[in-house]
């Protein structure tokens, strides 16, 4: 087989990996398959080919196209030959890193040797200085986890399914252990990196961070399940982004929702949107979904479903509430916080200082008082109010919103 038709097959088979927060490109030049863009730790948007070094897959997760049982044309690259496309890519202005992932070829450890293998050969060997995110294979040896550590910027273990029992349903060769045990070994090597650098601007380079993929839809649980994981990620693991993929149907399974199913995108964006919130916001996921109410609102994003539920918190006054009360009044996001904050320390705001601050008052309005008097329109009442807040039916069909 020839390197375009592999590439055109193992790119377009890395392409619903999320875990790099890619998206696909139309770049001039990237024809020849996966070139994406991501984003690194300090906010800069790369071009990345992204691409597989194996679909020949050992496992057969019913959720994947590249499953054993699936009858998908299979190709290989051999380490060579991937550092070797990637510089090419590279000197052509092309790219700016690499994306590398697999399917499980063999075991575990044989996969990670062929990933350690390419990246080693690229960083020591062609001392290609651009951006990697590297994909950690579940089961892999804690020293080759390590490993890769020295030649990744950024490394990921997908989870995919959020519970032990779907993984045994649907993926039965791969395990909860097998996941977080590289999980914690990540974290530790990238714990000591950071010392180390901290210690001495001279120590080896390491990865700064790791992140995770969870398939929203293909197994039954709950919002409320996949948030209270993913926030004992950020807790224990210190992951830097969980990501969330809608499930597209690619097999059958008596588990598998049906084939003609849409994929839950809507669903997906509340995830993300509540992720955001967990992060970023204080936010706790017993504040935002119940053991009784345990799914995500489609009408309403998560903080403004929050504030709707809590009406003895607002209105809250611009020019007497602190940092942490700011971020949770609906349109109201961090940096609009922080510009009100340091805005009071020299003066007392009035209604017309907000927009100038960033405000957006259609949403925050009906949250706050100025010099005690309310922004919004106090005939809405409660429905009215939640009508306005409201996405809408189009949502899918739009650029969705994060926050404020």
């Amino acid at each position: 087989m020839d390197r375009e038709r592999k590439l055109a097959l193992l790119g377009e088979a890395a392409r619903h990996d999320a875990s790099c927060s890619s998206s696909g490109s139309s770049r001039r030049g990237a024809s020849l398959g996966g070139v994406c863009h991501s984003w690194t730790s300090d906010g800069r948007c790369v071009s990345l080919l992204k691409v597989l070094l194996s679909n020949r897959c050992s496992y057969d997760c019913a959720y994947c196209l590249n499953r054993a049982s699936s009858d998908v044309e299979r190709a290989d690259f051999s380490p060579a030959e991937l550092a070797e496309l990637t510089l090419a890519f590279h000197r052509r202005n092309y790219i700016e890193g690499l994306f590398l992932s697999s399917a499980v070829v063999g075991s575990p450890d044989a996969t990670m040797e062929r990933i350690v293998a390419t990246l080693k050969l690229l960083r020591t060997v062609h001392r290609f200085s651009g951006y990697i995110h590297a994909k950690v294979i579940p089961g892999a040896p804690p020293e080759l986890v390590r490993l890769v550590t020295r030649y990744a910027d950024r490394v990921s273990v997908n989870i995919e399914l959020p519970s032990a029992e779907s993984l045994r349903r649907l993926a039965p060769q791969k395990s909860a252990e097998a996941i977080l045990g590289p999980m914690a070994t990540l974290a530790t090597a990238l714990a000591e990196g950071a010392e180390a650098r901290k210690k001495s601007p001279r120590a080896p380079l390491t990865a700064v961070g790791q992140s995770t993929q969870l398939i929203v839809g293909a197994s039954p649980e709950t919002d409320r399940t996949i948030l209270t994981l993913t926030q004992a990620l950020y807790r224990r693991f210190g992951l830097s982004r969980v990501y969330y993929s809608a499930y597209m149907p690619v097999g059958s399974s008596p588990y598998l929702p049906a084939p003609d199913r849409p994929p839950p995108l809507r669903r997906e964006h509340r995830l993300y949107q509540a992720d955001w919130l967990l992060r970023l916001y204080g936010f706790d996921v017993d504040e935002l979904l119940g053991a009784d109410d345990p799914l995500l609102d489609d009408d309403l994003d998560p903080k403004a479903r929050w504030a709707l539920r809590h009406p003895e918190r607002f209105p809250l006054e611009v020019n007497g509430a602190d940092e942490k009360e700011l971020l949770r009044v609906p349109g109201l996001g961090r940096t609009t916080a922080r510009r009100i904050v340091e805005a009071r320390r020299t003066r007392r705001l009035e209604a017309d200082d907000l927009p100038r601050l960033g405000l957006a008052l259609k949403r925050a309005r009906h949250f706050l008082t100025c010099n005690g008097r309310f922004l919004g329109e106090a005939h809405l009442g409660p429905e009215g109010l939640r009508r306005h807040l409201a996405d809408g039916p189009d949502i899918a069909s739009r650029q969705l919103r994060l926050f404020p």
